[in-house]
């Protein structure tokens, strides 16, 4: 069976570059910030978002315990105001929607905050930078969220966004991602 999170930075790191901006927009226990992070190394930046003080916590940890660049700003705060935070275009944007691993399952990520942050993400994209959004509709949040952005991203002009989703089709409760590349 795919491992989606394997997968999903194998989809993603051809967007990324040494000395590139890129976000984590769902920080939970901070491993995709860490790998972004060394990923784009020294020269480059990370911003982390979440809205919950126990994911800064994780991450913060993970970080310092991590051999990686001080390279990042953790945020607390939705992902649907990034726009405030970054300034500069991404080279690569992330998302893993839901909930905290370990925590509530009541709070999770919303569809009008997660619109309103890809949105803002696809607008910050660099030309030939990526987006990854995994979903994962194991709850009822979740299957809403994969349908909505099913919809959101098969309306986008392919001439300037093109966008791939991977999907475990006999499995409906199995987590999909979906993978921007701007033009």
């Amino acid at each position: 069976m795919i491992d989606l999170l394997t997968v999903e930075k194998e989809f993603i790191s051809p967007h990324i570059r040494k000395g590139g901006v890129a976000a984590d927009f769902t920080m939970g226990n901070g491993h995709d910030t860490l790998w972004l992070s060394r990923q784009v190394g020294e020269e480059g930046r990370v911003y982390a978002f979440d809205i919950q003080p126990a994911a800064l916590e994780h991450t913060r940890a993970l970080l310092e315990s991590s051999d990686c660049p001080e390279n990042y700003t953790l945020i607390l705060d939705s992902h649907a105001n990034a726009g405030e935070y970054i300034k500069e275009r991404l080279c690569a944007g992330m998302f893993n929607l839901g909930y905290l691993p370990g925590s509530d399952k009541k709070i999770t990520t919303l569809r009008e905050s997660t619109m309103k942050a890809v949105v803002t993400a696809l607008d910050l994209l660099e030309d030939g930078g990526g987006l990854l959004v995994a979903v994962y509709p194991g709850h009822e949040e979740g299957t809403l969220e994969g349908l909505m952005l099913d919809d959101y991203f098969a309306s986008l002009d392919r001439k300037k966004i093109s966008v791939s989703k991977l999907k475990i089709v006999n499995s409906p409760s199995s987590p999909f991602f979906f993978l921007a590349e701007k033009k």
